[in-house]
């Protein structure tokens, strides 16, 4: 009788996330358009639209489809009761972001520092502060927070440690538990995650490759991480320390990398490492930011150390993006970060050395492409990450 119980309600889940999730590529649309969509039969489609709409998760709209007969009234997500927050914490500062269930935004915050100095503590306790603004703004606005996630630039462990953010200094840091202390929100689900597998899942929900099944999302703006998607699933390996493509050996006799080695992925084609090839007697300006913005310029005006130096670095993006294609076969790489800034100058050259170095014909069908979100692609995939339990039909009690 448990077991009939848990099967039940295991397809019952499995049928929400499959309504929801059509509603979310097709809306507006009718009940007959969902179950010609997603192969439900119209009364198992009825009986889930009922119980979203109850949960102010669906609503109806005044418009009407025109076609011959009765017109039938459509469907759309309703974010008027529920929301999620995404924060990150990078070497540019904090960000906090909190979307509703419908993919409305409902803030963006950007703030500078405490700075990378600044050690753990006093960063996670500014970290605290942003996350209890933001779930009072949510709380404010007559929403349900449905959960909380922060993204970081290092290896975390299952239990939302951060194990090492080598650019942020940091080191076995409990950040998850010292989180869900400091906010004493019992109720309120709070997760940690590397900010490479959130930057994928902000394309895999609200980019314009949106559902696509094979996807990897590249930054490196400290280390290089890579998200991946594929075969439709977030890819987290054995202890979730995936995508760490950084520390591939490119070039044997290359320049020496944080992590001891010579010729990595990231001594050669990191942020750091092009503002420090582009400008090696030592920065004008010590904010990484206003120097990728001069950079930037100088690429613009056609300076030719600047174009040849981002042409090298796009070479070796290829080829470690090559080991990837030849591994994972994605249908799209998406440069995030500030790469999303500089994709003009780095994606020529990186996919010619995809091209060369991809064992399937045309790089498998593999194309190089800038991120539409930049910088915010780490908290808009916090916020994505948040709201699983919703997309795997697990839904919060009715209102």
């Amino acid at each position: 009788m448990i077991t009939q119980t848990a099967d039940h309600t295991d397809v019952r889940a499995t049928n929400l996330a499959a309504v929801l999730g059509y509603l979310r590529r097709e809306a507006p649309c009718s009940r007959a358009a969902i179950a010609a969509g997603t192969g439900l039969n119209k009364a198992t489609v009825t009986s889930i639209v009922a119980d979203l709409i109850d949960r102010h998760l669906v609503r109806e709209t005044q418009q009407t489809q025109n076609h011959v007969g009765r017109p039938a009234t459509l469907l759309v997500l309703d974010g008027s009761a529920y929301a999620a927050i995404g924060l990150e914490v990078s070497a540019r500062g904090l960000s906090a972001f909190a979307y509703d269930s419908a993919g409305g935004q409902l803030l963006r915050w950007h703030r500078a520092g405490p700075g990378v100095d600044a050690g753990p503590a006093k960063t996670v306790a500014a970290l605290a502060a942003l996350a209890r603004r933001a779930l009072a703004t949510v709380d404010s606005s007559g929403r349900q927070a449905l959960g909380l996630t922060v993204g970081v630039p290092g290896l975390v462990n299952r239990e939302g440690a951060v194990v090492l953010a080598a650019g942020l200094g940091w080191r076995d840091v409990p950040l998850r538990a010292d989180l869900v202390q400091a906010l004493g929100r019992p109720d309120l689900p709070v997760m940690v995650d590397n900010d490479a597998n959130l930057g994928v899942l902000a394309e895999h929900r609200y980019g314009p490759h949106a559902g696509s099944p094979n996807l990897i999302h590249l930054s490196g703006d400290t280390g290089i991480g890579a998200g991946i998607i594929c075969d439709g699933r977030p890819l987290r390996g054995n202890l979730g320390y995936v995508g760490e493509v950084g520390h591939l050996q490119v070039v044997p006799d290359g320049p020496r990398c944080g992590c001891g080695r010579r010729g990595c992925l990231e001594a050669l084609a990191g942020i750091p490492a092009i503002l420090a090839r582009i400008d090696p007697d030592g920065p004008g300006d010590p904010d990484p930011q206003v120097r990728l913005e001069q950079v930037i310029r100088r690429a613009e005006a056609n300076d030719a150390e600047v174009i040849k130096i981002l042409t090298d670095v796009g070479r070796h993006l290829g080829q470690g993006i090559s080991v990837l294609a030849n591994v994972l076969n994605p249908s799209a790489v998406l440069l995030g970060g500030s790469y999303a800034l500089l994709a003009e100058w780095l994606i020529p050259s990186a996919q010619n050395e995809l091209r060369e170095r991809a064992l399937a014909p045309d790089a498998g069908g593999c194309a190089i492409l800038a991120s539409t979100f930049g910088h915010d692609g780490t908290p808009i995939g916090a916020v994505a990450r948040s709201l699983d339990r919703l997309d795997a039909g697990r839904l919060p009690s009715a209102r």
